[in-house]
């Protein structure tokens, strides 16, 4: 789904690349013992390695490696069975080396895809470049004293995977669906939580523009983009930006860029350097990276349902409609959540409860599904109830708003309120008839032909029982008497 920008010369056709740094979840670090947990008092997760003190050398976190296969696994991409740690040499204050300890000619991970479902039923595959590790670097803060900068090393050492995209993107539109489907294969993974709230994913958006057909422009970087909305107005800013330079006459340098949010654009932060500008070598301290195919099969086996395999079984079994089960499988938990809630009741029914009314009032209130109060079987008693007529759907709806403040099941409440459905033929008949003799002007317009008002008849014979009727007996009884 092609987005392209209209100029004065004509439409223009945005190419885009996306480089995004996933932090592994593992305890500790990829080359030392450090924890790695989020929240610590600064400088307080720092050996001896990650501050780069003379003669430290570093030690390979197996766990770290086996979370890379796993992803490359999981992206259905070709992992590499010999790989090479090289030196990325930079200096920045943060990087207490001088050098990244990272992967460049041969990376743990090759070419793989991942498909995206777009508006309309649409799927599109973007290819992976690569996957590789490499370690994160400490991190600058300038706003905790009026003329100096601190530097906190909790996060220096940290295991990073980058995973670079194909330029296959066209679009923010396409972007944004590439960053949220990547993100939710690595939380169903276990191998990155994806909070880009806490820098634990953070994505470079690489853009160009061209005239359709034509070969790739000359590109400009966007640096730790880190919310999926930041992404889609950083796109849309910048490919704005490299139109009316181009049209204006100007030529695109190839530069990195940062996003700011307060002001809503692009701003320049540095020219854009080449592979050879970081003079990559392989690090003499760590041998070639050799791991086993056997080794890789294992993991292989241990990999859990994915996002579009749970899509398609969804689909299938549940007879759901494509947008019901994307909404289910968004999150593995949601997922988990709404196969025990529809576990031997009406599975569409069910994924309306968790969709519209459950989820509808979880994000109304700010909360996640995990800090629901509603347990998934106590939703699947709420479908059975409505299923064999105890109740009806309009009293589900005030048993759900009980059952959300108090945690109760629904039977229990059902039976506590005095809420069971009037089911009875002779007891519907009498408020029937009630509703009848209280209404003549309607009956007879009802009769004269205005076959609106019977809307109106069904709703005082529902509001007369306290909603209590069963609607479907109400209705047969309406038209018997109204013949």
């Amino acid at each position: 789904m092609t987005q392209l920008i209209k100029g004065e010369t004509g439409e223009w056709e945005i190419v885009i690349g996306m480089e995004v740094h996933a932090q592994v979840i593992a305890k500790s670090k990829l080359f030392s013992g450090s924890s790695t947990e989020f929240g610590a008092a600064p400088n307080a997760q720092v050996s001896l390695v990650d501050a780069a003190m003379p003669g430290m050398l570093p030690v390979l976190n197996e766990y770290c490696v086996e979370q890379a296969v796993r992803t490359g696994l999981g992206l259905n991409a070709e992992v590499n069975l010999e790989s090479v740690f090289e030196r990325k040499n930079y200096f920045y204050p943060d990087l207490p080396q001088g050098y990244q300890i990272s992967q460049f000619l041969r990376p743990i991970v090759g070419k793989g895809e991942i498909e995206i479902d777009l508006p309309g039923g649409e799927v599109k595959k973007i290819g992976i470049t690569r996957l590789h590790l490499e370690q994160d670097a400490g991190k600058s803060l300038h706003d905790q004293h009026p003329t100096k900068s601190f530097v906190d090393l909790n996060r220096s050492g940290c295991a990073l995977m980058e995973i670079v995209s194909e330029p296959d993107i066209r679009g923010a539109e396409e972007a944004c669906a590439y960053l949220a489907k990547l993100r939710m294969i690595l939380q169903y993974l276990g191998t990155c939580n994806g909070n880009m709230e806490e820098g634990s994913m953070r994505a470079d958006v690489n853009v160009s523009v061209r005239k359709p057909g034509d070969k790739y422009g000359t590109r400009c970087e966007i640096k730790n983009v880190n919310s999926v909305k930041a992404v889609q107005m950083a796109i849309e800013y910048e490919s704005r930006r490299q139109v009316e330079i181009i049209e204006d006459g100007g030529v695109i340098r190839q530069e990195t860029r940062l996003w700011d949010p307060s002001k809503g654009e692009t701003r320049s932060m540095r020219s854009k350097e080449e592979a050879h500008d970081y003079r990559y070598f392989p690090d003499p301290d760590l041998l070639p990276l050799v791991i086993e195919s056997a080794w890789v099969k294992q993991i292989k086996e241990t990999l859990p349902e994915l996002p579009d395999e749970k899509k398609r079984r969804f689909m299938k079994d549940y007879s759901l409609p494509a947008y019901d089960a994307g909404v289910l499988i968004a999150e593995r938990a949601r997922a988990d959540y709404f196969e025990e809630a529809a576990a031997g009741v009406d599975a569409k029914l069910t994924a309306n409860w968790v969709i519209n009314e459950l989820l509808g009032v979880l994000n109304k209130n700010g909360r996640t599904l995990a800090e629901s109060s509603i347990a998934a079987k106590q939703i699947g008693g709420l479908v059975a109830l409505i299923a064999d007529n105890t109740i009806s759907g309009k009293i589900a709806k005030d048993v759900f708003a009980i059952m959300y403040e108090t945690g109760k099941d629904p039977a229990a409440i059902v039976e506590e309120k005095g809420l069971k459905q009037v089911t009875d033929t002779g007891a519907i008949e009498k408020i029937v008839d009630e509703v009848l003799a209280e209404n003549p002007k309607i009956v007879d317009d009802y009769k004269s032909g205005n076959q609106k008002v019977f809307g109106f008849l069904v709703g005082q014979v529902m509001k007369k029982s306290g909603g209590k009727v069963n609607p479907g007996v109400a209705n047969e009884l309406l038209k018997g008497k109204l013949l």
